[in-house]
């Protein structure tokens, strides 16, 4: 496959916990090791005999598996090899298209190879130390604040004063942990300066507070970097249109990613009733019959779209 006058190769691996499944095509029959660094030394030592025998460059393709990718990117990143992340949706979709319906760790390796040389996509950009702690602190926080909710609920449920006693320290306990790790962000933040910097930045924006604009930073990382479009699809709040001839179906959002749809939520509704410019919009669009959650949404959309602008424009101001 050639881009750009640039011959590539490309290199579908199915990521597991202990192993990693590769595409033995060009392998030279070598088509699994393990996931760990001795594993992925024994990779490297193939990716160079092939790049050295052809003459062209290895680009690896895996999926985005929460953590078990992560050894394999860094490992790739940090011997300057070309590799993406992908999302598994979008792979799968793919391999539907292809007509491969039944699902193996050697299938999916071929199918991501496949993908490869279709569709040609972008290398992942490494991700630096600092947003990669930074995500590391607010997945945590995400966490607590979840199985604080899960307890509050259950704690509903109870009738012996015995359980709603131990149902309250736990509560007691996770805020307090909570407390905790919040003070651990604000101390990570103080040490990073671009962070730092970039956390005040959006904080000015009406409605948006520290939980809101450090979860941001760490699910956007490209936040302030790309156009207004981009930014939007790529959180998953971008329209998809669903019409064919006569038939005129309901638009959706979708796709993307969740965790920043998740922040952008609480802070769309606290800008919903207190943003003067927000507030409007959403006003308007009550007022025009359109269901509450649809004005919410255009409210995070048009959120984002300013909180993008914040960090990539230096001389934007709000009105």
């Amino acid at each position: 496959m050639s881009k750009n006058h640039l011959t590539i190769i490309y290199l579908g691996v199915d990521v597991a916990k202990l192993t990693l499944q590769l595409d033995p095509t060009h392998l030279g029959g070598l088509s699994q090791v393990n996931n760990t660094p001795a594993g992925l030394k024994t990779l490297l030592k193939a990716l160079g005999k092939l790049q050295r025998k052809t003459g062209s460059t290895v680009h690896v393709l895996c999926e985005a598996t929460g953590c078990y990718h992560r050894l394999l990117v860094d490992t790739m990143h940090k011997e300057g090899v070309r590799v993406s992340a992908l999302h598994a949706h979008r792979v799968r979709s793919f391999a539907h298209t292809l007509g491969k319906h039944a699902k193996t760790d050697a299938i999916d390796a071929r199918v991501l190879t496949h993908f490869g040389q279709r569709m040609e996509p972008e290398p992942t950009a490494p991700l630096n130390p600092a947003h990669r702690q930074l995500q590391a602190l607010t997945t945590r926080r995400t966490q607590l604040l979840d199985m604080q909710v899960m307890e509050k609920n259950r704690m509903e449920s109870h009738t012996l004063p015995e359980l709603i006693k131990q149902a309250q320290h736990t509560l007691r306990y996770l805020q307090g942990q909570i407390d905790k790790l919040n003070k651990m962000i604000q101390d990570f933040l103080a040490q990073t300066q671009e962070l730092q910097q970039q956390t005040e930045r959006l904080c000015q924006m009406q409605g948006v507070g520290l939980v809101t604009a450090t979860g941001l930073l760490a699910a956007l990382p490209e936040l302030g970097t790309l156009g207004r479009r981009q930014i939007v699809s790529l959180a998953g709040l971008a329209p998809r249109v669903r019409e064919s001839g006569n038939y005129k179906g309901q638009r959706t959002i979708g796709g993307g990613r969740a965790s920043a749809r998740r922040c952008l939520y609480m802070a769309a509704l606290a800008a919903s009733l207190s943003n003067p410019i927000l507030k409007g919009l959403y006003q308007r669009l009550r007022a025009k019959g359109k269901p509450a959650k649809v004005a919410l949404t255009a409210v995070m959309r048009q959120l984002l779209t300013v909180l993008n602008a914040l960090l990539k424009n230096p001389d934007f101001r709000l009105a």
